[in-house]
């Protein structure tokens, strides 16, 4: 099954920038990272988990709160997906989790691109155990 090893957290001051990477694979030797679509999603404790960035091909979406500051991005052969943060806000400080959903007619892989679309947790097949991000001065 798909394996997620997420790394690049840290704490950085407010206007700083973080960039965060999510390894991924199969259990096999041969992946096939098509398969898949993948997202970004953070949490802060007690409060339900926000979808921040979802990717699919050269399809995009983003939390209107991290418009303009958050890039998702797949690389390596689309084997590592990446969450480049800039200029962050004391309210970007959350545990943030990477997550794929297997591509299928109606899931989540259709719905990247598409105007407003937000993803949900629920969407999701696989979990990466999360990096912590903490903004502040």
């Amino acid at each position: 099954q798909v394996q997620l090893v997420e790394s690049g957290g840290g704490s950085v001051q407010p206007g700083g920038s973080l960039r965060l990477s999510c390894a991924t694979s199969e259990s096999t030797s041969i992946t096939y990272p098509a398969s898949y679509c993948m997202a970004w999603f953070r949490q802060v404790a007690g409060k339900e988990r926000e979808g921040v960035a979802a990717i699919s091909g050269p399809r995009a979406n983003y939390a209107g709160s991290v418009m303009g500051r958050f890039t998702v991005s797949r690389e390596n052969g689309e084997t590592s997906l990446y969450l480049q943060m800039n200029n962050l806000k004391p309210e970007d400080t959350a545990m943030y989790y990477c997550a794929a959903a297997r591509s299928g007619i109606g899931g989540p892989c259709d719905k990247i691109g598409g105007y407003g679309y937000s993803p949900r947790p629920s969407e999701y097949n696989y979990w990466g155990q999360g990096t912590r991000v903490t903004v502040s001065s």
